[in-house]
């Protein structure tokens, strides 16, 4: 076992390229890292280094440190990320949105499955982002969020609805604080496999990087790694062997709904990074295997839509409220759980 971790450390490592490498003058007074690389590498936020640290891309004569680290003199340090550096420019590109509101300060668009929403490694084009800057020109960002203009907050590729993009500095700034301060309501809706114990519920517990799988989340309940995540949710409709759910989010973790609900044992309908691509619940029976893999073939990606967003607008100080109708892939397949579950019940 030990053997398998150490080949998957060492493939892991073969995997990381360096972006940055700088070594301490000989005079280099005692300073937090975090703090001597933010003042030397341009448009990188403290922020966005403390989390390189965190993610362990941060090395020091070649291990890895934390942000608190006091630089030393002669010290190499390096900047190591999982994929090649590349500078990329914001193309804008003519993609179809679908706006389902607008005004001088922001809007709000309803996001189809199968799109990433910012350029990234393997993604530089056909993104949302692309979409904005080919429609709006000139929007906002902010520190931290470099590349990513007019972005409040982001939707995985495969999970639909709404989100709410700033068209100015001042509603970015406005924006991004509802959603730091809870200020603000997001509702999902989620099909998931199997029933909760209980009708409604808190999921608590801090998401990092998976250690056995840095592309997925894990979640850490003792708290000493990771971010604090809560997730509250609430049973809709029960068919069985899976259920629609509603989920309301306290913070706004990669993946939280999706970790979150494996971690209690009721992965998301067909989400492959976290489980649910295969049959959970239910029979043994062919005919039934067949049923699922139907329902995987209508809905080809985790189940999981934004369908409600409310926050106060930047200007107005008007309470605005949002909401969505859930996508044919998942309305379809929760009509066919409807007739299984009619046909098991007569």
């Amino acid at each position: 076992m030990r053997d398998d971790i150490e080949q998957e450390q060492h493939e892991e490592e073969e995997e990381l390229f360096e972006h940055h490498k700088i070594i301490a003058d000989k005079g280099q007074a005692a300073l937090r890292i975090d703090k001597f690389l933010s003042d030397r590498l341009p448009n990188s936020s403290r922020n966005k280094i403390q989390q390189a640290a965190h993610s362990g891309n941060v090395l020091v004569n070649g291990e890895e440190v934390k942000p608190n680290y006091k630089v030393k003199p002669m010290d190499e340090v390096s900047i190591v990320m999982p994929y090649p550096p590349r500078e990329t420019e914001l193309k804008a590109e003519d993609i179809s949105l679908d706006i389902v509101y607008e005004d001088d300060s922001l809007l709000v668009l309803n996001k189809p499955a199968n799109m990433v929403v910012h350029p990234g490694y393997g993604n530089f084009s056909g993104t949302l982002v692309n979409g904005l800057v080919y429609h709006f020109q000139n929007l906002p960002e902010m520190e931290g969020n470099e590349g990513r203009p007019g972005l409040v907050h982001r939707l995985d590729k495969n999970t639909t609805g709404l989100m709410v993009i700033a068209k100015t500095e001042l509603a970015l700034s406005h924006l991004a604080n509802q959603f730091h301060d809870r200020t603000s309501d997001r509702r999902y809706q989620a099909l998931i496999w199997g029933e909760p114990e209980d009708e409604t519920g808190k999921i608590e517990g801090n998401i990092w990087r998976s250690v056995k799988n840095r592309k997925v989340m894990d979640v850490f309940p003792d708290g000493d790694i990771g971010k604090p995540a809560i997730t509250n949710y609430k049973v809709l409709r029960k068919f069985g062997y899976v259920t629609l759910m509603e989920y309301k989010l306290d913070t706004g973790r990669t993946h939280q709904i999706r970790v979150h609900s494996k971690w209690i044992g009721h992965p998301l309908f067909n989400d492959p990074e976290y489980g649910g691509n295969r049959v959970l619940k239910g029979t043994t029976f062919t005919k039934y295997k067949r049923f699922v893999e139907n329902c995987f073939e209508i809905c080809p990606r985790q189940a999981l839509h934004a369908k409600t967003l409310s926050f106060t607008h930047p200007v107005s100080k008007e309470w605005m409220s949002f909401d969505s109708e859930l996508p044919d892939d998942m309305q379809a397949v929760i009509e066919k759980w409807e007739r299984y579950t009619a046909q098991r019940e007569a």
